[in-house]
């Protein structure tokens, strides 16, 4: 009997590499999830073949040992920082292939500061953009600024180390006001001599434009509108719905003119705020690694794992399938959690665009169990152990709590 082709999925724990093992696992590769925590949800997958504890240290040290021994023919990384560490190796490994961006392209795309300028050059739409550079005149430029505003890192990964030797708190997001407090924010900082990005906040809804890149062209497209976020005010996608493929076309040439100007290889998605009022995009950042909403792609049939898989290890060229553009899905837990805070503490919201309708959102989230449109992020009847797991777990917080 011939032995199935292996995949390695490093970090197989949350739902976004959930997805990627169901995936790969439903179009016949034997998958191995490599996880620190053996327990994660991924693991739990039917489409999981092996699970591999993560060893210490950087992947050079321990992922060509576990190719040889797997007999791998790809690799698969979630996080950042995986992506990060692995396009330091080859770009294959024997005859496995690291289907990570390589140390160049990601850079750029990690770069917020960087994109916003290719991006603005390829004729995207960008906020106001403002990267606090020491001996700069903060009071006139906090004057100078189009409030309100959002304070996010350039660079996450590059200032995470720092701001926790420093005794800082890092934080996704922060949303700004006034002048007095944009200081504030500054003042924070000045320790040391490093700011996040200070950007104009864009009315609109979150529209996420996902590629897959081959050669400068792209393979595979799908779309979706984020409809809620946890938190609130901006963070991972809770729910949000797949759009049509006719919609936003312009914007969809554009996101991938941008990812060709990038140099962009493998999949990517490009998140806009869009003004139905208005009309505008306007460009939050490239999204480089797989993102929070691919369960739904997954759900509408754009496997953008498996375009990579099939691409690159196996050299298919034929197009993928169409994708369906009827479909919704829920992360259900963070979703509770939102729920939870429109209806019991709607003052912590600080978006000053955030529609408070605490009632409609209640019945919205009831009425959802019931839509014949709705998928999950981790719940699926022919795969249900992952969920059962996830509920297994949150039991155990709970009463751990209550102890």
């Amino acid at each position: 009997m011939t032995r199935r082709p292996v995949a390695l999925v490093i970090g197989a724990e949350n739902a976004i590499s959930l997805t990627v093992v169901r995936e790969l696992g439903e179009h016949g590769v034997e998958v191995h999830g490599v996880a620190r925590d053996p327990k994660g949800i991924a693991t739990a997958s039917r489409h999981c073949t092996a699970v591999i504890a993560r060893p210490d240290g950087p992947a050079s040290t321990w992922l060509p040992d576990l190719i040889a021994r797997t007999g791998a023919r790809a690799v698969f990384a979630i996080s950042e920082g995986d992506l990060i560490d692995l396009a330091t190796l080859p770009q294959r490994v024997g005859d496995c292939h690291l289907l990570v961006p390589r140390p160049d392209r990601l850079e750029r795309v990690i770069d917020k500061a960087r994109t916003l300028a290719m991006a603005e050059q390829a004729g995207l739409r960008v906020p106001q953009t403002w990267q606090p550079q020491p001996g700069e005149d903060f009071p006139a430029r906090t004057v100078a600024m189009q409030y309100p505003l959002i304070a996010k890192w350039a660079n996450p990964p590059d200032i995470m180390p720092v701001l926790e030797q420093a005794g800082l708190e890092w934080l996704k997001t922060e949303y700004v006001h006034t002048p007095r407090e944009l200081m504030a924010l500054l003042d924070r900082y000045a320790p040391i001599d490093r700011w996040p990005l200070i950007q104009q906040y864009c009315r609109g809804v979150g529209l996420g434009q996902m590629l897959y890149m081959q050669h400068g062209q792209a393979t595979l497209r799908f779309q979706h509108r984020r409809l809620h976020e946890w938190p609130p005010e901006g963070g991972v996608s809770t729910l949000c719905r797949a759009e049509p493929a006719g919609d936003h076309a312009a914007q969809m040439a554009l996101s991938e003119k941008l990812l060709r100007a990038l140099d962009w290889e493998g999949q990517a998605m490009v998140e806009y705020r869009h003004d139905p009022e208005t009309g505008d995009y306007w460009l939050m950042e490239v999204n480089g690694r797989y993102w929070g909403s691919l369960p739904l792609a997954w759900h509408c049939g754009a496997h953008f794992a498996w375009e990579a898989y099939r691409r690159t290890v196996l050299g298919q060229t034929e197009p993928a399938p169409a994708p369906r553009d009827d479909l919704r899905a829920r992360y259900m837990v963070p979703e509770t959690k939102r729920l939870a805070r429109v209806l019991m503490t709607p003052g912590r919201i600080d978006d000053p665009f955030f529609r408070r309708r605490p009632i409609t959102d209640l019945l919205a989230y009831v009425a959802g169990f019931f839509d014949p449109r709705a998928r999950y992020y981790v719940f699926t009847p022919v795969d249900p152990r992952p969920w059962l797991r996830d509920l297994a777990q949150m039991v155990r917080k709970v009463v751990r709590r209550g102890s």
